[in-house]
């Protein structure tokens, strides 16, 4: 069973007005709102999520789980030294979520945080873990216990 990703309804259109109207009518050299980076990957015992986020503060960073949706969601705030002669680090608000398969117990969720990578070790539920098959002979059954 695989995780499902669950992006906000219409984020690329909106982005896209978003640059464009920077250029049009504001400072076109200025990026403002982001979606991290995100990988999932699968052990036969968990799921891991790896989010990039760079230049947020552990404390900005929120995690919730219900009704089977994983979101992850907080902040980044733009660097406020010095005069903007180009910016293309975004910052802003970011969302992300997850859809994860029934069973999965949100009490087991582990989050870890180090030099900017949010990682997040989901077990799988106990009827999604693998089930080794014994080879044996002809007729007999085959599943191991």
């Amino acid at each position: 069973m695989t995780l499902m990703l669950r992006e906000p309804f219409l984020t690329e259109p909106f982005r896209l007005m978003d640059h464009l109207f920077a250029r049009w009518f504001g400072n076109g050299n200025v990026v403002r709102g982001w979606t991290p980076a995100l990988d999932v990957r699968e052990t036969a015992d968990e799921y891991l999520v790896y989010v990039d986020l760079p230049g947020v503060k552990e404390q900005d960073v929120r995690i919730e789980y219900a009704n089977q949706v994983l979101t992850i969601s907080g902040t980044r705030v733009p660097v406020e030294v010095g005069e903007v002669q180009r910016a293309e680090r975004p910052y802003g608000s970011f969302f992300r979520s997850l859809t994860l398969p029934e069973g999965i117990e949100a009490d087991s969720i582990v989050a870890e945080y180090t030099d900017g990578v949010l990682t997040l070790h989901i077990p799988k539920p106990a009827g999604l873990q693998p089930k080794k098959i014994a080879i044996t002979g002809v007729g007999q059954k085959a599943i191991a216990q």
